[in-house]
């Protein structure tokens, strides 16, 4: 059941999950700039409406 890479800990001083899968860690880099960007231009679209509709 216990499927674990690392059989010992000890000088472990890290353990990063997707090191060796470039692939993953590409697409994991892809979505949160994606993630950043969509909530940067959903907030400047929010805030140029609410700026119109105030009157301004």
């Amino acid at each position: 059941m216990y499927s674990a890479p690392i059989t010992e800990w000890k000088d472990v001083s890290a353990y990063f999950t997707f090191a060796d899968k470039p692939a993953v860690l590409v697409l994991l880099t892809i979505v949160g700039v994606a993630v950043c960007a969509y909530s940067i231009v959903s907030m400047v679209k929010h805030e140029n409406a609410s700026y119109k509709k105030n009157g301004h």
